[in-house]
């Protein structure tokens, strides 16, 4: 008797530069412990390489992809359908299939809003930073129904385009730590492993007790941006949460399944240690 592999089905992340993303780890993982015959790649992508990838994914047996930068908006001209809340964010980090259409959704958004659904509503945010996770956090907050939704960016024409394309407010940069906020959240690159490790985007002494800071970037787990208020009393929320969220979000969308959100944080969190 002939033995036969199961064929895997394939997963994977694109963009460009890449860099060294945490993903394949975690899904790979995921996958291991459900016992599922799938396998994450990472597909450095180069943008004038995104027609012929996405031909490739109707070609190959390509299950599902993340999509990060520059590629979450271009790739929506290519899809055969787009939920109504990536088409509302103007941006697409995950492709899925469905009934053989190949369609976008973003579970940036999903992600954001359950790292935080154990906070109290608060009436008013703030929101720094003017990119797609910037986009994503300000599309959550309004949907989890918080009346003023404030956004800042250094380069204010930026953030007036997310206030005509999602309905919030805008501050000067110059202003944002005057703002009767109770949630600041960081969807800014500052802080992040590398170059921008020592920054943060918001003023160390404008932090007090009352404040959230949630920050979206979960390397290193702890930023400038979260000790800064951890040290001025104000509550604090990682970035961590909102990755395992969002890929939590895409594992379902390609498998059904559910991913071990306990496992995970032990797998990104080892990962990021060492």
């Amino acid at each position: 008797m002939f033995a036969y592999a199961v064929p895997q089905r394939l997963c994977g992340i694109i963009g460009h530069p890449l860099g060294h993303s945490l993903s394949p780890l975690l899904h790979n993982k995921a996958f291991a412990l459900r016992q599922l015959s799938f396998v994450y790649m990472a597909w450095p992508l180069e943008p004038e390489k995104l027609d012929d990838f996405v031909t490739a994914v109707r070609t190959l047996p390509i299950t599902g992809v993340s999509v990060t930068i520059p590629h979450k908006q271009a790739v929506m001209e290519h899809l055969d359908g787009i939920s109504n809340r990536a088409r509302r964010v103007g941006a697409v980090n995950t492709l899925h299939w469905r009934d053989d259409r190949l369609l976008g959704e973003n579970t940036d958004v999903t992600g954001f809003m359950d790292s935080i659904h154990h906070l109290e509503t608060p009436q008013t945010a703030l929101v720094l930073g003017a990119g797609g996770a910037a986009r994503a956090a300000v599309a959550g907050l309004q949907e989890l129904g918080v009346p003023t939704v404030l956004v800042s960016n250094r380069t204010a024409e930026r953030a007036e385009s997310i206030s005509r394309d999602l309905g919030c407010r805008t501050v000067p940069w110059d202003d944002r730590h005057t703002t009767e906020a109770t949630l600041i959240v960081n969807a800014t690159p500052l802080g992040m492993t590398g170059k921008h490790l020592e920054l943060s985007p918001y003023p160390a002494d404008a932090f007090h007790p009352g404040v959230t800071a949630c920050d979206l970037i979960y390397n290193p787990e702890q930023t400038r941006f979260l000790q800064d208020a951890q040290a001025a009393g104000a509550e604090t929320v990682g970035g961590l949460e909102m990755f395992i969220r969002q890929a939590a979000e895409q594992f379902h969308l390609w498998t059904t399944d559910h991913m071990d959100l306990e496992h995970a944080r032990i797998v990104v969190r080892a990962a990021l240690e060492s």
